[in-house]
């Protein structure tokens, strides 16, 4: 692929844009020595401003969502992508989040221009299992673990049954809950179901993938461990995309 097209591709401007940065000379080797559209280097060899190229097509990142966010490109106030570096937004493919948490969430959320590997995450046959960590507005009643494990609650507006979900306890007014599926407000709605209400919403794990250190707002590239470990509780027969 030429080089101008390459950089275009990976957000740093239109080819008329990117022509231009040859011009300029912010184009160069790992040694300093300018580059021009023409040239073949290695990928890793080439810079912008100094800076290594972002990864190639098939990138997968882990963002830890702060709330008042919206997972989308087009939205009016604060979106995901502003805490990405801007050219992530004009990526070619496109960089879309793997499923989304709603403006008021906050936690892991993955995102891939891949988007064969983003429809094997989110599909049910991945069995990939996403922990919420919900704060209630009334302290829990003692039944709720029942009413969700027993894979017959019907959500409102809803044709089918949910599946098992797990629960735990943290505190009179906070649990923790383990889903298979990915439904509109899932949690908030399950709650709602039995009388209650979310006042606060937090994702830190997605099958076997946690935000670990990772500070509110910050976003890392997972690597080849990291998807080995996404898959680790995914159901039977999952393996890790390639």
């Amino acid at each position: 692929m030429k080089l101008v097209r390459m950089l275009a591709n990976l957000g740093h401007g239109s080819r008329k844009e990117v022509a231009a940065m040859f011009r300029e000379g912010r184009v160069t080797d790992a040694a300093g020595e300018v580059l021009y559209a023409d040239d073949q280097p290695e990928r890793d060899d080439v810079r912008v401003d100094g800076e290594p190229l972002d990864p190639a097509p098939g990138m997968l990142l882990m963002l830890h969502k702060p709330t008042g966010h919206t997972c989308s490109a087009k939205d009016r106030g604060r979106l995901v992508y502003d805490l990405l570096p801007p050219r992530f937004a004009l990526r070619s493919p496109t960089l879309s989040t793997v499923g989304r948490l709603d403006r008021e969430t906050s936690g892991l959320l993955l995102m891939t221009d891949d988007g064969q590997l983003l429809h094997r995450i989110i599909s049910p046959k991945a069995g990939l299992p996403k922990v919420y960590e919900a704060t209630l507005a009334e302290p829990l009643r003692g039944n709720e673990a029942a009413i969700f494990a027993s894979g017959t609650l019907m959500l409102e507006s809803e044709k089918t049954p949910l599946l098992p979900a797990g629960f735990e306890v943290l505190a009179p007014d906070r649990a923790r809950l383990t889903l298979h599926e990915g439904r509109y407000h899932q949690v908030r709605r399950m709650f709602a179901a039995v009388g209650n209400h979310v006042v606060a919403l937090h994702r830190p794990q997605v099958g076997g993938l946690t935000l670990g250190d990772l500070p509110e707002g910050a976003w890392r590239l997972l690597d080849d461990g990291d998807r080995a470990q996404l898959y680790a509780m995914g159901g039977a027969g999952t393996t890790p995309a390639p």
